[in-house]
């Protein structure tokens, strides 16, 4: 089994995300491929972010992270736009925005 960090552009702290989510390595990780493993990450609480769904799927097709551009990266955001309305709470997230910019919670209560 090989370290999820063994894929390009993944570090320690997306493997700590992987974890979260129920993934430890890298083959779980290539069995799934990009979609579902992001779609587990949203599921398990991470926050979305175009940039870690980009850096994913160029890591799993052995690319560095920046060599995404133009009409690719344009539709790898409407697949990300496509996880993101399915797996997150959009309500969530903006009221929890909410709470903290009044000082209702801080940021360490939200994880």
């Amino acid at each position: 089994m090989t370290a999820i960090r063994s894929i390009p552009n993944l570090g320690p702290a997306t493997e700590a995300a992987f974890a979260r989510a129920g993934l430890h390595t890298a083959e779980e990780v290539r069995i799934l491929g990009a979609d579902a493993t992001y779609a587990r990450l949203l599921q398990a609480g991470e926050r979305p972010h175009f940039i870690g769904y980009y850096v994913l799927v160029m890591g799993l097709q052995g690319r560095p992270w920046n060599d995404c551009k133009g009409a690719e990266k344009a539709a790898l955001r409407q697949r990300f736009d496509a996880l993101r309305e399915a797996h997150v709470d959009t309500a969530a997230i903006a009221l929890e925005a909410f709470m903290r910019d009044f000082g209702l919670i801080d940021r360490a209560s939200m994880r």
